[in-house]
Formats: structure tokens, C-alpha cells, sequence
């Protein structure tokens, strides 16, 4: 069995029961970092008395996981294989989506565990009352990208959740009070983690406020979605309004694959 497995985003008492036992009993671990798994199964074999596994450990990245899937996708199926990222839920915005497809393709058995997940567990503190959102992960680092990736995260009409390294959250929070400086935010610091914080507000009051904050740490911001007063016309009450064929045309072209010209020769006709 290939398992998938969250690890804590911050306390590691979040780690569950059914994780250690599988940890225990584990042949082959892949790792989005060796390093950062082998010292969290030092703390949980220090701290609840886990039996620290015998197993070969290898990283599994964006950089090498063809070369991985290559070298061990014939034994994925034969042995008790686990993948775990450095933090929290595995697979979203993570390498482990494509030993997903891999294990999928070539009818390989695996699970995923359910566990530890900033996304949820931010949303769930923002207090924002509607239960419906959109997970963005990291904007890209600059230029049209990143400014055509805020937009979009702005005026989709959801809440947002988005990840923000601390080195770049000041320049979000300008990015966003440029585009709507009273949108609602709420961020939060170092989910689980010692030094955990809770803000909301809007992008104009926070922007201030942590001008004299120190912001370093990892941050999940949540961008309210803004009320829309704006009433849409379906394809149908377009065609049942009393217009002039050429303006109504052009509506009707917005809405369908025939173009203006089409449109406008077959009203002219049932008219």
C-alpha cells in the first residue's frame, strides 16, 4: 500500500494515532525533504514512544519525481510505502500529485490520510460566514503574473485563501489595498505553531497596523469576497427584451458562439 501522510503544521501533537502506527511499520519513505521527516520521527519516537522504523528514506520533489517514479514506481505496489511533505496535508500544492497520477494510471492501492491542513483550518478562524471558497496557494513572485493572479483572486466573486511568504506579505497587503483598500482580510500567523495569530480587518487598516508588527513566520491570508450589486441577464431575458435588433445582437453574441452579423440576420428575419 502507497499512504499518503499529513504531518503537523506546527504542534506536533497534531500528528494522529493511525499516522505513527503506519510510520512504524513503513519499508520506504518518500520525502518532499529526508532531512525535516527523519527529525519529526526523532521527536515522535522521543515524545509518544513511536517505534522509529526501519526504512530507506529518499527525497520526492518537483525536481527529481519522474526519476523516482522511475527507479521505484515497480515496487510502489509490493511494499508498505509512505510519502509525506515537510508540513501539513500532503499532495495539494505539493509533488506528491504526480505519484497520485502515477499510483492511479498503473492501478496501484493507495490511501490518504486525513490531517493537518492551514487552508481548513484558517478559513475555519476567519469567521467568514460563508462555507463556500477558493484555495489560490502561492500568487507567482512578480510582474503580470502575480498582478493578473490578484485580480482574479479579487474579483472572483469567493473568498480567497491564499499562502504568503513573510519576505512578500507586506507587498501584498500594498498590492491589495491599491486594488480595494477597505476589503475585508483575515490572516493568519504561524497556524499551530508557539507563536500563533489571529488578524481581521480591512487591507487599509492592516497594511497600517503591521508597518510596526513584526511579521515574520508563515501566513495564510483569506480575502473576503466582495458583495456584487451587479444583476446578470441570463440567455433568455436577453432574447425576451423589447431592443432594437442591432444592440440586441451584440448582447446576444456576448452570450453564444454565433456572431454579431448571425444574430442580427436572424432577428431581422422573425421580425
Amino acid at each position: 500500500m502507497l499512504t499518503f501522510i499529513p504531518t503537523p503544521i506546527g504542534n506536533p501533537q497534531d500528528i494522529t494515532i493511525r499516522a505513527m502506527k503506519l510510520f512504524e511499520k513503513a519499508e520506504l519513505f518518500l520525502c518532499e525533504d529526508t532531512r525535516q521527516t527523519k527529525r519529526l520521527l526523532r521527536l515522535l519516537e522521543e515524545r509518544f514512544d513511536m517505534v522509529y522504523p526501519d526504512a530507506l528514506f529518499y527525497s520526492f520533489n518537483e525536481h527529481n519525481g519522474e526519476e523516482r517514479l522511475e527507479e521505484f514506481g515497480s515496487i510502489l505496489g509490493e511494499k508498505e510505502v509512505v510519502y509525506v511533505s515537510d508540513a501539513g496535508m500532503p499532495i495539494i500544492s505539493d509533488p506528491g500529485q504526480i505519484l497520485v497520477a502515477y499510483a492511479q494510471e498503473n492501478h496501484i492501492p493507495y490511501d490518504v490520510l486525513p490531517g493537518a491542513s492551514a487552508v481548513t483550518t484558517a478559513y475555519a478562524a476567519s469567521g467568514f460566514e460563508e462555507g463556500k471558497f477558493l484555495f489560490y496557494a502561492f500568487l507567482p513572485h512578480k510582474g503580470k503574473e502575480r498582478s493578473a493572479a490578484l485580480s482574479e483572486a479579487m474579483s472572483n466573486g469567493y473568498n480567497t485563501v491564499l499562502y504568503e511568504a513573510p519576505h512578500r506579505l507586506e507587498k501584498l497587503l500594498d498590492e491589495i489595498v491599491v486594488l480595494d483598500g477597505d476589503r475585508e482580510l483575515f490572516l493568519a500567523k504561524e497556524i499551530s505553531k508557539k507563536y500563533q495569530k489571529y488578524y481581521r480587518g480591512t487591507a487599509k487598516s492592516l497594511n497600517e497596523e503591521f508597518k510596526e508588527l513584526n511579521i515574520r513566520g508563515e501566513w495564510v491570508v483569506i480575502i473576503k469576497a466582495r458583495k456584487s450589486i451587479e444583476k446578470s441577464l441570463s440567455f433568455t431575458e436577453v432574447l425576451s427584451l423589447d431592443l432594437p435588433p442591432k444592440p440586441k445582437a451584440k448582447l446576444l453574441a456576448q452570450l453564444s458562439d454565433k456572431s454579431v452579423k448571425e444574430w442580427y440576420a436572424e432577428l431581422t428575419q422573425t421580425t
